[in-house]
C-alpha cells in the first residue's frame, strides 16, 4: 500500500522523546527511518520507565518501523558515516544542545553542503538562537516556561506536572508539521532544503490559547483553576453518589438550557441573565453547586446515561483500564497488538491520524539495539572487515 511519505528517507539522531517520537509518526507514514544510537547504551529510552527483559516497553511504541544503526558519533569514523548517509537522506532530525552538532562538524552548513535538498528538524530546549540557547532543556522545564505548570493544579497549591511528558510530545508534532512544510517547499522551490527550528518552550507555549491577549489588554495573569474551566461555564468535573467523577461540559448556550431542564433548574435555564457564556461565568459558583447537587444524587453511569440521552458533552474520567476495556478505543483501532523481541504480548497505541485512502502502518515492531547496523553499513559500501575493526574499537 503507497503511503504519503513512502520513499522519504530520514536519519534520526535524537534521543528519548522529542526527536524519536516525530520520526516514529514519519516511519508510521511510509517514512524509511534509520535511528542512530550510541553503541554498547542506546537510547536512554531503552532504560526509561518499566522495563521487560532489561528494555522498557514504552519502547516498543516509540520505535516501531524504525531501523536500529549504532554509531558512535564523537569518533571521526562515525561522522563520516553520517555524511554519507546524509548525502542520501531528505529529513535528519536531531534533538541535542544546539552547538552539538557543529563541534562534531555535522551542523547545518556542513551537512546542507553535502546535500542541498535536506531538511534538518532541530529540537531543543529554546532553539536554535536567543539567550538562553545554550541551556540545557527537558519538556518538564518547557512546560514551566511556556506557561503550563503554572495552571495546573489547584488555587494556591503547588503546580503540577501534567502527568506526560506533554512539551516533548507537543514540540514532536510541531516537528512534523515543520518537516511536511518543508517538504512541500522543496517540491515548490527546486528542491532546496531549510532548517525546521522548534524550541520546546514555544511548542507549548504556542497551546495558551488566550492566555497572552487576556494579558496585554486586561493585565489579567490567568491562575491555576483545578478541574473547571476559566471563563467557560458552566464546565466541571462532579463527584457522583458512588465517589466517581462525571466530566461535563455544558457551555453551549442550547446545550446549557438542556443540561438544566434535565437537572430540573428551569430557574437557571430561563434566567436571560445566563443565557449566555458571559453571563455564566459570572455566576458560574451558583450553577456548578446546582450541577454537583443533582450529580451527587446519581451513581455515575446514570449520570452519564442521562446526559448522552439529552445530548449534553460529559464523560467518565478513564485510566487505563478503562482505556484498554472501552470498545470504542478498540473499533477504532486505538489499541493495536505488538510482540516484544522474546515474543511477550504487548499493547501499544494505535496510529493518529486516520487517513481512509493512504492510512498509516506499523510495518514492524521496535528493533534491538544494532539490528540493522551491518545492512546499513553495507548500503554505503563499509566492507565486513571494517564492519569488525570499528565494532572491535566501539565506532559501532
Amino acid at each position: 500500500m503507497s503511503r504519503p511519505l513512502t520513499g522519504i528517507r530520514v536519519l534520526e539522531l535524537g534521543q528519548l522523546i522529542a526527536g524519536p517520537f516525530a520520526g516514529k509518526m514519519l516511519a508510521e507514514f511510509g517514512a524509511s527511518v534509520i535511528k542512530v544510537e550510541p553503541p554498547g547504551t542506546g537510547d536512554p529510552l531503552r532504560k526509561w520507565r518499566l522495563l521487560h527483559e532489561g528494555t522498557s516497553v514504552w519502547w516498543a511504541a516509540q520505535s516501531r518501523n524504525k531501523q536500529s544503526l549504532t554509531l558512535d558519533l564523537r569518533s571521526p569514523e562515525g561522522q563520516d558515516v553520517i555524511r554519507r548517509l546524509v548525502s542520501e537522506t531528505d529529513v535528519l532530525i536531531e534533538n541535542f544542545r544546539p552547538g552539538t552538532l557543529e563541534g562534531w562538524g555535522l551542523g547545518w552548513e556542513a551537512l546542507s553542503a553535502i546535500n542541498p535538498g535536506l531538511i534538518m528538524l532541530r529540537v531543543s530546549g529554546y532553539g536554535q538562537t536567543g539567550p538562553y540557547r545554550d541551556r540545557p532543556g527537558f519538556g518538564v522545564v518547557a512546560e514551566a516556561m511556556g506557561g503550563l505548570r503554572h495552571l495546573s493544579g489547584e488555587t494556591g497549591r503547588t503546580p503540577v506536572r501534567v502527568g506526560i511528558s506533554i512539551g516533548d510530545s507537543l514540540s514532536a508534532l510541531h516537528g512534523v508539521i515543520g518537516v511536511l512544510l518543508a517538504l512541500r517547499h522543496r517540491e515548490q522551490q527546486g528542491g532546496k532544503g531549510q532548517v525546521v527550528d522548534v524550541a520546546l518552550y514555544e511548542s507549548v507555549f504556542n497551546m495558551m490559547e488566550s492566555l497572552l491577549p487576556e494579558f496585554s489588554v486586561f493585565g489579567t495573569v490567568r491562575q491555576p483553576a483545578g478541574s473547571s474551566l476559566p471563563g467557560i461555564a458552566p464546565s466541571n468535573a462532579y463527584r457522583c453518589s458512588d465517589g466517581k467523577y462525571a466530566l461535563i461540559a455544558g457551555n453551549g448556550d442550547s446545550i446549557y438550557r438542556r443540561l438544566m431542564e434535565l437537572i430540573e433548574r428551569p430557574d437557571l435555564g430561563n434566567d436571560p441573565a445566563l443565557a449566555r457564556n458571559d453571563g455564566r461565568v459570572a455566576q458560574v459558583e451558583r450553577i456548578d453547586a446546582a450541577i454537583g447537587d443533582w450529580c451527587a444524587r446519581h451513581t455515575l453511569d446514570e449520570v452519564l446515561a442521562a446526559l448522552n440521552e439529552a445530548r449534553i458533552p460529559a464523560g467518565r474520567i478513564y485510566d487505563v483500564a478503562d482505556i484498554a476495556a472501552d470498545p470504542h478505543y478498540h473499533a477504532r483501532e486505538m489499541i493495536v497488538e505488538d510482540t516484544l523481541p522474546d515474543g511477550t504480548p504487548v499493547s501499544v497505541p494505535g496510529i493518529v491520524p486516520k487517513l481512509n485512502a493512504t492510512p498509516g502502518v506499523i510495518e514492524h515492531s521496535a528493533p534491538t539495539l544494532g539490528a540493522h547496523t551491518d545492512a546499513v553499513l553495507e548500503s554505503i559500501g563499509v566492507d565486513a572487515a571494517t564492519r569488525d575493526a570499528w565494532r572491535a574499537r566501539g565506532v559501532i
